[in-house]
């Protein structure tokens, strides 16, 4: 039986931040599926974005939610699919993304980069012998191809930025990326030190996804729409000019405070939801004040 364990705080935005566990879990709320190609689907609702991908032989899964959504996950890809789940990437290592990884028999394959490995493997909700099957079979270092041929599917870690272990997913022939929260939405990203991310290396993380990962259109973020690459190109300005403020707001000396009302984001990034702003700029003056 699942245990109670350390979960995130679900936040306004329906981002999954790294806080105080609780004994209980929220109302479980209903899931959507919509087509984004052919042979790819995202499931919205319960936690991050999951993704569902048709290969040949079976369906590849990108996250898999807070705890008690697999079988909404399972119900979901009925409506769309009768082949079984063969694999399961996980992007990053917070609950709302692997928290029902262990719905899942233990043949299917789950992969993730290897910093994401190492802090599943400290979670409690894969404590127990009868969940231990949800941690990762396979790591990768810095890139990984799983699959083959048509349904070839790329995995890149570039550096630290909302953990240390964020990998970008690309569906290859389709032209799709599946980002994590590194890419969360149109938001001021979270910075989870705990988990080895990372504010003043955020930004370098994003240009290299940028300048590294080739022939995508279509992003999958880990929370909002899906979108499109530009935005993906678009949201690391944003978090350059955002790091950049901050730090040279704290090489002058200024308050975290002062240095939070002295940013001002460009025209088009006006509507983003800044809740997270103030915890970011705080991270930040502790990496630069190190």
């Amino acid at each position: 039986m699942r245990r109670a364990w350390m979960l995130g705080l679900v936040a306004a935005t329906g981002i999954t931040v790294a806080a105080a566990g609780f004994q209980g879990l929220p109302q479980p709320q209903p899931l959507a599926i919509t087509k984004v190609k052919d042979n790819l689907f995202v499931i919205t609702g319960g936690g991050g974005n999951t993704a569902a991908y048709l290969a040949a032989n079976g369906v590849v899964l990108v996250d898999t939610k807070l705890p008690y959504y697999g079988q909404q996950i399972l119900d979901q890809m009925k409506s769309v699919t009768s082949k079984p789940v063969t694999h399961i990437i996980n992007t990053h290592t917070h609950g709302d993304h692997v928290g029902s990884n262990d719905f899942f028999p233990a043949t299917v394959e789950i992969v993730a980069q290897e910093n994401t490995a190492a802090l599943m493997a400290k979670m409690k909700n894969f404590a127990e012998p009868a969940t231990k099957h949800g941690l990762p079979d396979r790591t990768f270092t810095d890139r990984l191809t799983v699959l083959s041929g048509n349904d070839a599917i790329d995995l890149y870690y570039v550096g630290p930025a909302h953990t240390g272990g964020d990998a970008f997913v690309v569906f290859r022939n389709l032209r799709v990326m599946h980002a994590g929260d590194a890419f969360p939405g149109p938001q001021a990203p979270i910075m989870d030190a705990n988990n080895g991310g990372s504010g003043v290396a955020y930004p370098g993380t994003l240009g290299k996804a940028a300048s590294g990962i080739k022939n995508v259109e279509v992003v999958i973020p880990g929370h909002s729409d899906v979108t499109n690459w530009q935005a993906f190109i678009d949201y690391g300005e944003f978090v350059k000019a955002f790091v950049s403020s901050a730090e040279a707001s704290a090489k002058a000396g200024r308050s975290a405070d002062e240095a939070l009302a002295a940013f001002t984001p460009a025209e088009k990034f006006k509507n983003f939801n800044m809740a997270r702003a103030k915890a970011d700029v705080d991270l930040i003056y502790k990496e630069v004040q190190k």
